[in-house]
């Protein structure tokens, strides 16, 4: 059975000849097979944006989410931007009801989030350059948003070597 985000995605995505359009299923513990099927879309020689956005909190440590990222980055050229966000408990540690719903959506389905501190997400950007504000609670890129989010956000761009 196909999941129905890929069946939309298929009827959504439309290639025109200004440029092609693909989707790809796949899991980001395994970047080399993203990283081959990203390479028959993109022109991995130009600068690209790598977007994970509330994806790496579902994956453990014991996965070394970190690694994945590395790999996807190292493959990226200069000028290649990351945009990342991420589950953190520590964005608003007054705000306690943010732990008590990921501890409600961990008792439901253990083992779905794994929540990272600031310094710990940081760790993701290691060696770009953030771009402002840098790593700040998700709602602080919109300036004007008055919402509380438990994720951190952040935008990288990946320095000439």
């Amino acid at each position: 059975m196909v999941p129905l985000v890929l069946v939309h995605a298929r009827a959504l995505l439309t290639s025109t000849p200004e440029g092609r359009t693909a989707y790809l299923d796949g899991d980001v513990r395994d970047p080399a097979r993203i990283l081959e099927h990203a390479a028959e879309t993109l022109d991995l020689t130009q600068p690209v944006a790598l977007m994970l956005v509330a994806i790496m909190h579902a994956i453990p440590d014991d996965h070394d989410p970190h690694a994945a990222v590395r790999t996807l980055r190292d493959a990226l050229p200069p000028g290649s931007y990351l945009v990342l966000s991420h589950l953190g408990l520590d964005v608003y540690p007054d705000k306690t009801h943010l732990k008590v719903g990921v501890d409600q959506v961990n008792a439901a389905a253990p083992g779905t989030l794994f929540p990272r501190t600031r310094d710990q997400v940081a760790g993701f950007f290691d060696g770009w350059e953030l771009i402002d504000p840098g790593l700040v609670p998700a709602p602080a890129w919109r300036t004007t948003s008055e919402k509380v989010s438990a994720m951190w956000a952040g935008v990288a761009r990946k320095p000439a070597t």
